[in-house]
């Protein structure tokens, strides 16, 4: 990503919150722009580069849900969720409509620093990977793993079932090629977690089977049936040899 600083956009209604991010992002070398609603936000975004959003659920005008939502009809911007309640219910929510990750405050800022490293690690190699990548060599190169009429790019990220694309975000990316690197071999849920996040899994955690859903809904004509990752009862996924 060439030398330039990699910037953060941080959406909270909460000015205390919006200022105690910042310092520690641009503690870490990070450029920062501070919106205070997903009103404010939408337009930043219209015409300005982001590398990666931190976005509050609970805000005035637009909340960050359906900022989220909106977002995602256009980009794969890695996106962490902020919020006051620590529901599960709303942890789905904001997963479900296309968040990466998610963070319950009150949090600890150098765990969301931590978080917002990951996410970009992700985003930077999906991004380098991708440039210079053309329809015909993404089916045909050499890091394709096939599982039935699905293709998985390795090397660009990319995604088709037949000749047509399927647009993944990064960490459903990550999930979907770790089962297909290890075709046959169960993933627990912890597996799959700590794999990916890179970070202890809480037993409570639901995320992981949040993204398998949104990745079932991506890929399988049936998500009720699914044709590529498997349910085994009681122990986790996997991709059928």
């Amino acid at each position: 990503m060439s030398n330039e600083k990699q910037r953060i956009l941080i959406i909270d209604d909460e000015k205390e919150i919006r200022d105690l991010i910042n310092i520690y992002l641009k503690g870490e070398g990070f450029e920062t722009i501070l919106a205070e609603d997903g009103e404010q936000a939408l337009e930043i975004l219209k015409n300005t580069r982001v590398d990666l959003m931190i976005l509050d659920i609970m805000m005035p005008k637009i909340d960050g849900i359906e900022v989220c939502m909106k977002v995602r009809e256009e980009r794969n911007t890695p996106i962490i969720m902020l919020s006051a309640k620590a529901e599960d219910m709303d942890k789905i929510l904001g997963l479900t409509t296309g968040a990466d990750d998610y963070v319950t405050k009150p949090f600890n800022p150098l765990e969301l620093v931590a978080r917002v490293k990951s996410q970009l690690r992700r985003y930077t190699s999906l991004n380098n990977a991708g440039m210079t990548v053309n329809k015909e060599e993404s089916i045909s190169g050499k890091d394709v793993l096939i599982v039935d009429d699905l293709k998985i790019n390795i090397e660009n990220h990319q995604v088709f079932i037949g000749d047509m694309e399927k647009k993944l975000t990064p960490t459903e990316f990550e999930i979907l090629a770790l089962l297909a690197q290890n075709r046959g071999k169960v993933f627990s849920i912890q597996n799959i977690y700590e794999s990916v996040w890179n970070e202890e899994f809480m037993e409570s955690d639901n995320t992981v089977m949040v993204h398998i859903r949104k990745i079932r809904e991506k890929l399988e004509a049936n998500p009720r049936k699914p044709q590529y990752i498997k349910t085994v009862w009681g122990v986790g996924y996997k991709i059928d040899k």
